[in-house]
């Protein structure tokens, strides 16, 4: 035999409902108020198929105890102002059915919750409480993850799609493209990989989150995580230029007459510096000492080839350089790459000049 719901019981859904709240806003740090507010506009919504509008609907919710109750609102307007009759009520009309003390301006709230009003809340409670879970979690998530923009994560790979890597960041998955891939490079099932945030983005979905393993800054964040100096600020680094997976140059500073930026960089015995290569597989890393005066700072990112001289241009933002005939190939570096890293730390155009003539970069 059907047994009709009794009032009791449809209070015990309201005291049900909060309950879940509570427990909702201590384990996901979502607020009971953020849910109640999304639920009380969903229950307006739904509200326009049982009266043919919501226009003039409230619907409230009692915090304390669950319970679910919709208002009809209507403002008190003079007679010959009348122009809404479902949102307004004229004044006799208000004197008529609520008493002589209404007067124009006021709103009058009737209850108006149908019979069949708990069903129905309770079937978008909990669709809303889903939608707004999801909502606030993947807000949580972009704010989690935005902090973490241009800084180094560290992921666990999962597979390979195509030429793409399936990486997991803990929380969210992301996708290690090709083109933010260093060629040399082969990574297994499981194994842990650090990455440079280079974005995040928001999306219907979880948000987007860029990552690279090619970018120079990744070598910047990788050496701040190994050096005390950097951390502290006692050492800086001041530019680096990459052809990531086969050589990274790097300038740091100190205004410490103390210390010595290079040697704090490479670490004993190069602990420091092998870390981050090791992170790198094997990348190699040549640190320089950045120097304000243009003709030094060039000398010095060609290192390790020597120079006699460098003849600076600084509004062409060119340079000259003079170097043994030994030194030549060494100033050059295979395929160009030691002069078109140090053009690019240095932002000169480099001419390298010997006894066999000039050779731009």
């Amino acid at each position: 035999m059907a047994v009709k719901k009794s009032k009791k019981n449809a209070n015990n859904d309201g005291a049900e409902l909060i309950m879940a709240l509570n427990a909702i806003e201590k384990e996901r740090k979502i607020s009971k108020e953020v849910l109640l507010k999304a639920i009380e506009d969903s229950l307006k919504l739904a509200c326009k198929s049982q009266f043919g509008t919501n226009d003039n609907i409230r619907v409230e919710i009692n915090k304390e105890t669950g319970e679910y109750k919709v208002y009809s609102e209507e403002k008190v307007v003079a007679d010959d102002e009348l122009v809404d009759e479902v949102t307004e009520i004229s004044l006799t009309q208000a004197h008529l059915k609520y008493g002589e003390d209404k007067k124009v301006g006021d709103i009058i709230s009737t209850e108006v919750t149908p019979k069949n009003f708990g069903r129905i809340a309770a079937g978008h409670a909990k669709q809303t409480i889903v939608q707004t879970i999801r909502q606030e979690e993947r807000e949580v998530l972009f704010k989690e993850f935005y902090e973490k923009q241009h800084d180094v994560v560290t992921g666990v790979v999962q597979r390979y799609n195509g030429r793409n890597i399936q990486i997991n960041l803990g929380r969210l998955d992301t996708v290690l493209t090709e083109n933010e891939q260093v060629p040399t490079e082969r990574f297994k099932p499981t194994e842990r990989v650090k990455l440079y945030v280079v974005d995040v983005k928001k999306t219907q979905r979880d948000p987007k989150v860029i990552v690279s393993r090619t970018h120079p800054d990744l070598v910047k964040r990788l050496f701040e995580e190994e050096v005390t100096e950097i951390q502290d600020g006692v050492v800086e680094i001041m530019s680096i230029a990459r052809e990531a997976g086969s050589r990274t140059k790097m300038a740091v500073y100190t205004g410490n007459s103390n210390v010595d930026p290079v040697g704090a960089c490479v670490g004993v015995n190069g602990s420091r510096v092998n870390a981050v290569v090791n992170e790198l597989r094997g990348e190699k890393i040549d640190i320089i000492v950045w120097s304000d005066i243009p003709a030094i700072l060039i000398e010095n990112a060609l290192s390790p080839a020597t120079v006699i001289s460098v003849d600076v241009d600084i509004e062409e933002k060119t340079a000259e350089v003079l170097v043994p005939d030994d030194q030549l190939s060494l100033a050059i570096g295979k395929e160009g790459q030691n002069a078109r890293l140090a053009a690019k730390l240095t932002g000169y155009k480099i001419d390298i000049n010997c006894e066999s003539g000039f050779l731009d970069f």
